[in-house]
C-alpha cells in the first residue's frame, strides 16, 4: 500500500497492458512521482471526501499510453497524474478539490464519462489548470 486508502497494484493497474501483455511498471522516478502524487494530493483528497474514490488510469508506459491514445509527453508516463472516479457525481469531487488548500497541477473533469485527472508535477512549482470536458 502507498497509503491507507491506495495501492501499487491500483495505481499502475491496466486491463489493456495485462490482455496485449505488456509490462506496465514503472521506474525509480515514476514510483517517486506516484508516491508523492497520492501521498499530497489523492489521499488527502479522499480523507477530505470521506468516500471511496475508484482510480480509473495511474501510471502508463510509454507503449501503453500509446495504445490507449494518450498525448506523447502524458504526466501518466511520469507517475504524476492519475485518472479517478467516485459512485456520485464527480461534480462533487472538483468542488471539494477547489474549496481545498490541496496542491495540484492539472485537474480535467469529464462530466459526461464522470471522471477527473488530477495531476501533481515533480517540479516544485505547479501551474494551476482546470479543464471541464
Amino acid at each position: 500500500m502507498i497509503t491507507e486508502n491506495f495501492s501499487w497494484e491500483e495505481m499502475q493497474e491496466s486491463r489493456i497492458a495485462r490482455e496485449r501483455g505488456i509490462s506496465n511498471t514503472p521506474g525509480t522516478a515514476e514510483r517517486a512521482a506516484m508516491e508523492r502524487l497520492v501521498r499530497e494530493l489523492l489521499q488527502p483528497l479522499r480523507d477530505i471526501y470521506g468516500q471511496p474514490i475508484r482510480i480509473t488510469s495511474g501510471y502508463r508506459s510509454a507503449e501503453l499510453n500509446r495504445l490507449v491514445g494518450g498525448v506523447p509527453d502524458s504526466q501518466h508516463t511520469k507517475g504524476e497524474a492519475a485518472d479517478c472516479t467516485i459512485a456520485g457525481d464527480i461534480k462533487d469531487l472538483y468542488y471539494i478539490l477547489m474549496e481545498s488548500e490541496l496542491l495540484f497541477d492539472q485537474v480535467i473533469v469529464y462530466r459526461k464519462r464522470n471522471f477527473m485527472h488530477l495531476s501533481l508535477r515533480t517540479e516544485k512549482e505547479n501551474r494551476y489548470r482546470v479543464m471541464f470536458q
